[in-house]
């Protein structure tokens, strides 16, 4: 199976702020990138912009998906063409059960001409795809009764996305700081269970500032962000020096990206990058 997600000289703006500065990036089906980072350089943006979200604005560029340009297509669109996003702050949807949630939408992704509320998956077939999902993530069966993150805490919230992303077996996933508040012990049962449903079977762009959610998904390819652009590519090793050392070298190698990065901080206060 061969899937490319490709992201070339991608320009995007937020309520009028320039945040990205021209991306590249190509993202191949069973490659594991890690996209880092300090805060304020647009990692976040560029996975909302990729998404499809319709308040991040593509200005200059393009995102194909298997040769096809995607750039002016809506998020569900995308979702239906194999590209998920797990959010950072999930959004919590109080009376809609989590089961009800992932048939409703694991159907739309396999059957995306379908209307609305028909042809939804049997429900004997998706009780049994979903059960064996949650055991194989070491998941009570009782989360799929309760309603949508609705009073989760932060690790249920990002283990019900890593569910939803097992259910719907995309092409390509982003995971925007999966990490993010959650103990030692709960990033590496998340890091654990994304390399059971994830590695091998999808492309994925992990974005983290630590190493721990790629103890188990350990990356080819480490980009570093800074300033609304890639400034450097290694491979794992960049993400352990990273995480060892912080981005003081990186800032000095790039003081242009650095001055740009340090404006977008300024503009945090109203725009989340």
């Amino acid at each position: 199976m061969s899937h490319t997600l490709k992201i070339e000289n991608l320009h995007v703006s937020v309520e009028g702020k320039a945040i990205l500065r021209g991306v590249n990036l190509t993202l191949n089906y069973g490659e594991i990138h890690a996209l880092m980072g300090p805060n304020g350089s647009g990692k976040s943006t560029l996975g909302l912009a990729i998404a499809g979200h319709p308040n991040y604005e593509i200005t200059e560029g393009s995102i194909t998906l298997d040769g096809v340009d995607i750039t002016e297509w809506e998020a569900d669109q995308r979702a239906r063409a194999g590209i998920f996003m797990a959010f950072q702050r999930p959004v919590a949807i109080p009376g809609v059960k989590t089961a009800d949630f992932l048939r409703h939408a694991a159907t739309n992704v396999r059957r995306p001409d379908r209307k609305e509320g028909e042809d939804l998956i049997p429900m004997r077939e998706f009780r049994k795809e979903l059960k064996s999902k949650m055991e194989q993530l070491k998941i009570d069966p009782e989360f799929a009764r309760r309603y949508v993150n609705d009073g989760f805490s932060g690790g249920e919230m990002k283990r019900s996305e890593i569910l939803t992303m097992a259910m719907l077996s995309p092409k390509f996933s982003i995971l925007d700081e999966t990490d993010s508040g959650l103990d030692a012990d709960a990033v590496r049962l998340a890091s654990a269970s994304i390399a059971e449903i994830g590695k091998d079977k999808m492309g994925l762009l992990i974005i983290t500032h630590h190493d721990k959610l790629l103890e188990h998904n350990p990356p080819q390819y480490t980009h570093v962000m800074l300033g609304g652009r890639i400034v450097e590519t290694g491979g794992a090793e960049l993400a352990r020096e990273l995480h060892d050392h912080g981005y003081e070298r990186i800032r000095a190698a790039y003081p242009d990206a650095d001055a740009a990065n340090q404006q977008m901080i300024a503009k945090e206060e109203t725009v989340s990058v």
